[in-house]
């Protein structure tokens, strides 16, 4: 019976956060839908580029055989996403504590790299083209082609983009994002086939570079929203709301330091709430579970949130003060 009330009391003492139990359907829920996006667009994707690749096979279209390749590197990278949302899945366990939804983030850094290297090959080959001219067969052929990249992207673009926004997965819309930017190279190979119509023979190369260009693009953006994942950042948004919430719980007089962080595409928090130092400690306990309770509200995509209670300090009072010789 005593070994029970101590189990109760260091409870009550330590920071207070909600089991993960009620909200693991929630996260297989996202990874479902994740999972889902990824299929449909491979499936999407890998059509449009056996399309392409069957017309630049019997064309020789540089500017085609560019949107190819960022086409295929596009598709390609269902494969690590994938991976990651069946490691995702996964339960935390006494080494991976917070579970293994940073394998989202490492699989952004395989699309990036994935986008880098469809940049080179998409340049190398309009240079080498610019060098050593060839004629281009089937104009029409070439044109059918880079109007079939550009729908399909499009619809890829939006449904990845959509459902990463809804199950919080910065690896997934930027793949999205990434799948709409091929559909504009798509429509620049249209104008390389006219250029050619017309009789310029360097507008199928110049297209070519164009594209290369744009595939550059999509990598400042997609490397940009990693760096920001693996970094930890957060939109400043997220923090103005999680404080509101707090600061609008029923016995909370005050709100600290407000952390939060993505792990795939869930969110943590770790949140300093001050409260009245007369409060007993089921009282300030009572306090802490109102407020992860407001947050959970305030952020749909939260998995899980510490808050801890500080008393209100006096005039010249410290509660921290033994730990201030440690930061």
């Amino acid at each position: 019976m005593s070994e029970h009330r101590h189990g109760r009391l260091r409870h009550v003492l330590r920071p207070h956060s909600h089991g993960t139990a009620d909200r693991v359907g929630s996260a297989l829920e996202g990874g479902a839908d994740g999972m889902r996006a990824l299929w449909i667009s491979l499936a999407g994707l890998g059509a449009t580029t056996l399309v392409q690749a069957v017309v630049f096979a019997f064309s020789g279209s540089v500017a085609l055989l560019g949107d190819t390749l960022h086409n295929a590197a596009d598709a390609l990278t269902a494969v690590p996403l994938g991976v990651a949302f069946v490691l995702g899945g996964r339960p935390p366990t006494r080494r991976y504590t917070y579970g293994y939804g940073r394998a989202e983030d490492l699989a952004g850094v395989v699309i990036v790299l994935a986008v880098a290297a469809s940049s080179v090959a998409a340049g190398y080959a309009a240079v080498h083209r610019f060098a050593h001219p060839q004629p281009v067969e089937n104009l029409g052929a070439v044109a059918a082609a880079g109007l079939a990249g550009f729908v399909g992207n499009e619809l890829v673009a939006r449904y990845r983009v959509r459902v990463g926004r809804r199950i919080g997965s910065a690896a997934l819309v930027a793949d999205g994002l990434h799948a709409r930017t091929d559909g504009f190279a798509s429509l620049a190979v249209l104008l390389g086939a006219g250029g050619l119509a017309l009789g310029l023979p360097w507008a199928d190369p110049a297209v070519g570079l164009l594209i290369t260009l744009a595939i550059l693009a999509v990598l400042w953006q997609t490397a940009r929203e990693v760096w920001r994942r693996l970094m930890d950042a957060v939109d400043p948004g997220l923090v103005d709301r999680a404080e509101e919430a707090l600061a609008g719980t029923r016995g909370v007089l005050g709100v600290g330091s407000v952390r939060l962080r993505w792990i795939g595409h869930r969110l943590r928090a770790e949140c300093d709430v001050i409260v009245d130092p007369l409060s007993t400690i089921v009282q300030a306990h009572r306090v802490a579970v109102d407020a992860e309770h407001s947050l959970l509200h305030a952020l749909p995509r939260l998995s899980g949130a510490l808050v801890h209670p500080d008393p209100r300090p006096g005039p010249g009072e410290d509660h921290h003060a033994v730990l201030a010789a440690h930061r």
